[in-house]
């Protein structure tokens, strides 16, 4: 069973994020660490994603008036491929329905596989640039 709560340590989170997203960062020369993750991380809607009591990712949301943003969704590598990518982005798609945002948005390095899991939920591609795919959802 995956659960959802308010995430409790930042600074740890902020290790998760920076050891599951180091390739993407070495490939497009993103110099970021732990403290400036944790930094940048402050002012979002943090939740730890947990199976059997054991933090197994983070998910990272941002609201509007009329849109919800998923600003990271991590999953430990050992627990991927095992559906919790989406169920998370169904309990992001509930919080946005919550918070009356009309759009769950997202944005991806092009190179990630979680491109395929976006894509079978749903999501469909609003634009593009060099590094990044910019998807959407509408809540409905």
């Amino acid at each position: 069973m995956v659960i959802f709560e308010p995430a409790k340590d930042l600074a740890k989170v902020a290790h998760f994020t920076l050891s599951n997203m180091r390739p993407y960062y070495e490939q497009y020369s993103v110099d970021w660490d732990e403290a400036q993750i944790e930094k940048m991380t402050q002012e979002l809607v943090n939740y730890d994603i947990l199976v059997q009591g054991i933090l197994v990712g983070v998910m990272r949301l941002s609201f509007d008036t009329e849109e919800c943003w998923l600003r990271d969704l991590q999953v430990e590598q050992s627990y991927q491929n095992q559906g919790i990518g989406s169920i998370a982005l169904a309990e992001a798609e509930r919080l946005a329905r919550e918070h009356c945002a009309e759009t769950l948005k997202l944005r991806v390095f092009k190179n990630s596989p979680a491109v395929h899991l976006y894509k079978r939920q749903g999501f469909g591609l609003t634009s593009e640039d060099e590094r990044f795919y910019y998807m959407s959802l509408t809540v409905s």
